[in-house]
């Protein structure tokens, strides 16, 4: 049996079981260099090598950066987006699009958004008379945002495996991202005009302006950040460090709403969850060099090459690859594992790197609402406390539009590749 696959079966078989991915990648990774006689000193020389990369300093800065803004930032981006457009039927299904795009905009994870802003707004949606199963699947469904509006965590993971730019992916999932949150903003409004959801009443201009008021340092978050990012003011570890240094002086000093008591609990939860990214990109290095070696991905190219010749057959094909595989693995670890196996086949058919990059990340992203990992569909279905059949039920539509918005940015790549050439310098 070829190793490379070896890594791949024991990786999925272990997560099956319930052993963490990054161990299982490590076991996996250990099993399979002895298989192929390779010296056992490559797998920490191959960890610390992809742990070795300046683009994988943001990843800890943004997390922290949510870490903190659940704490205190998310209740001002809600209630902004509740003055705009509260008066709306079916609103607060809109505000929570709206608020996750504003708090992806800076944490950059799927469960991190599901956390923060689920947790305001489904129940609040319940106590309004919205159908619970609505709640979860809005929530759950309009936190992959979080990963897809820059900056995202699983782009950062996949330009230090291609050495694509990160500032480069960052700008061309904006695009994307706006269509899908377009796109259930829409639905949201179709969903509560047919349904009769309650509305609330319209409020007054000066009410209006006292909310933008009092939340102007939040929503002056997103836009410093990513207005860094875009002019190439900062870097995107640069602009991590200001989002974590800006979201503690206004949680501190301006808000008052954080605690210094609070900060070790937020700064150990950042630590922990960086140190499993991080080890997952390390092993990754080891057990791409496996892979690599073993002939794998030119097997695999050879193997998509024999079914078909046509670059849109083998798009179609990696994206229902991934979708699958999106049910049955955490969006970095596929990135990790799959990259650098799919490197030789994007090459030889042309498809551009960047726009695969995005393709990838969104397509595994919808992989945070579909059993049985899911991640996102199970803790906003907890929130609500629905059945999760029901659930899975509410959430169909919005799941057809989150595919047919990865079906346009996959055929048309100026959707991706235009705006990063526009502010190319």
């Amino acid at each position: 049996m070829n190793v490379g696959l070896v890594v791949i079966v024991l990786l999925l078989v272990l997560a099956f079981l319930g052993i963490p991915i990054y161990i299982a990648l490590g076991i996996g990774t250990l099993v399979a260099l002895n298989m192929a006689g390779m010296p056992m000193l490559v797998l920490p020389q191959k960890l610390f090598a992809g742990m070795n990369s300046a683009s994988l300093l943001a990843i800890p800065f943004f997390i922290l950066a949510g870490n903190i803004m659940s704490r205190s930032i998310t209740t001002k981006l809600i209630d902004i987006a509740n003055a705009l457009i509260g008066r709306i039927k079916g609103s607060l299904g809109m505000v929570t699009v709206l608020a996750s795009s504003l708090f992806g905009a800076i944490s950059g994870s799927g469960v991190a958004t599901a956390s923060a802003i689920g947790g305001i707004t489904i129940p609040a949606m319940k106590r309004e008379g919205y159908p619970p199963t609505f709640a979860a699947a809005i929530s759950s469904i309009a936190s992959i945002l979080g990963p897809i509006i820059p900056p995202s965590i699983t782009l950062i993971v996949y330009a230090s495996i291609t050495n694509v730019s990160v500032s480069s992916l960052f700008i061309g999932s904006v695009i994307p991202g706006i269509i899908l949150a377009g796109s259930l903003i829409v639905y949201c409004l179709v969903y509560g005009k047919r349904h009769d959801l309650p509305a609330h009443k319209k409020i007054p201009a000066r009410q209006v302006a006292r909310t933008f008021k009092d939340g102007v340092w939040a929503l002056l978050m997103p836009v410093i950040i990513l207005g860094g990012i875009f002019s190439g003011i900062f870097t995107p570890t640069e602009a991590a460090a200001v989002a974590v240094l800006y979201a503690l002086i206004i949680s501190l000093f301006v808000y008052r709403d954080l605690t210094w008591k609070e900060l070790p609990g937020l700064f150990v939860d950042g630590a922990v969850s960086t140190a499993t990214i991080m080890v997952m990109v390390g092993l990754s290095k080891a057990s791409s060099y496996v892979v690599v070696t073993s002939g794998l991905p030119q097997q695999m190219l050879d193997g998509f090459s024999a079914i078909t010749s046509s670059k849109i057959v083998i798009l179609l094909l990696l994206n229902l690859l991934f979708l699958v595989i999106g049910m049955l693995m955490e969006a970095n670890a596929a990135i990790i594992m799959m990259t650098p196996i799919l490197t030789p086949l994007l090459t030889a058919f042309g498809i551009d790197f960047l726009t695969f990059g995005i393709v990838m990340s969104f397509n595994l992203c919808i992989g945070l609402v579909t059993p049985p990992v899911g991640l996102c569909l199970l803790i906003s279905n907890q929130i609500a406390e629905t059945s999760l059949s029901r659930t899975l039920k509410a959430i169909l539509p919005t799941l057809l539009i989150s595919i047919v918005v990865l079906m346009l940015i996959t055929f048309i790549p100026a959707l991706t590749t235009w705006l990063p050439g526009f502010l190319a310098p």
